[in-house]
């Protein structure tokens, strides 16, 4: 198939270029445009045949259109993510998360492109109001962040409903793995500790968090663009575990034998009412229309994410000494 990945130069995006094009897929992977004319992470991957790097910007529609002409699938997943600087520049949010969905839907929609996988996020559902969280749990917009993503939803949703977009909007919790940016709180404790830190600075420890590693989340996204009953649905994408931010700092700290003391940085806490305290996937929906399964525990995925920081060429590419928004 001819395939579209947005945000192929970001984390997810560039390990779902790679498992598509072992499955012998013809991808076109969006970076965004850059005068550097630097690719990503999509520099980290092997070049390929059947690859083609493109740089661009989803907030034109006219680009939207040209990219989307002879495509089948579109995986849509370039999108504004930091929440901190969702804080300090909320109308970029706008911008890229939902207007930037808006042409990519309208671009699918005039390009009869087949499948459209739309990519949301478990922080719209906010602080859970009972668990395991489902499809039709409230959804809460605890940061300008969350709130874009909401409108992103809304809005592909509405292209399924008013003119029968193929679409499915994939709404996965916490995924981690190699390439994360050091805003996550997995990198950051991670880069911290492989850079020789003896005291690791964190904000809240308290909440919880449902994590997937990133081949996982991936394989759920394929497995979505392959089912006809995800037409029109909306599916969460995780492993069904809840995990303190804590718990998880120590495990990390066990797998990397370090004796690292833990501090509490204020400037890392969020808003009183937009900390998002507690996620925890119901991922039923996804096994019943696909059979899928996460394969890789948290403690191999922490391993495995382990092993890539620990690699000079991969962590030189964090400043662990900063906190990055």
């Amino acid at each position: 198939m001819n395939i579209l990945v947005t945000g192929a130069d970001g984390f997810i995006g560039s390990h779902l270029v790679e498992l598509l094009l072992s499955k012998g897929h013809t991808v076109k992977a969006l970076s965004v445009y850059n005068s550097f004319n630097n690719w990503g992470w999509l520099e980290d991957i092997e070049s390929h045949e059947n690859l083609e790097v493109i740089s661009g910007d989803i907030r034109d529609p006219f680009f939207c259109k040209e990219i989307s002409k002879g495509v089948n699938t579109i995986y849509h997943l370039a999108a504004l993510i930091g929440i901190p600087y969702s804080y300090v520049a909320p109308d970029s949010y706008v911008d890229t998360n939902i207007k930037g969905t808006v042409n990519i839907c309208q671009a699918s929609l005039e390009n009869k492109v087949e499948k459209v996988i739309h990519t949301s996020t478990s922080e719209v559902y906010g602080t859970a109001r009972y668990v395991p969280i489902d499809e039709n749990h409230p959804l809460q917009p605890q940061s300008p962040y969350s709130a874009s993503k909401i409108g992103a939803d809304a809005l592909a949703m509405s292209f399924y409903n008013s003119f029968d977009l193929p679409l499915t909007i994939a709404r996965p919790f916490n995924t981690y793995g190699p390439r994360q940016s050091a805003r996550a709180v997995i990198p950051s404790i991670i880069s911290q500790i492989a850079s020789g830190k003896t005291q690791i600075s964190l904000g809240d420890t308290s909440p919880t968090r449902d994590f997937s590693y990133v081949e996982d989340t991936c394989r759920g996204f394929i497995a979505l663009s392959e089912s006809e009953k995800s037409v029109g649905e909306t599916v969460n994408i995780g492993s069904n575990y809840e995990i303190s931010i804590l718990n998880t700092f120590n495990l990390i700290k066990e797998i990397m034998n370090s004796d690292v003391e833990l501090v509490h940085d204020e400037s890392r806490i969020r808003p009183k009412n937009s900390e998002v305290e507690r996620l925890w996937c119901d991922n039923t929906k996804i096994k019943n229309f696909t059979g899928f399964e996460p394969k890789i525990s948290l403690e191999e995925g922490l391993t495995r994410t382990v092993k890539w920081f620990n690699y000079p060429s991969n962590l030189d590419k964090y400043k662990s000494d900063l906190y990055n928004v």
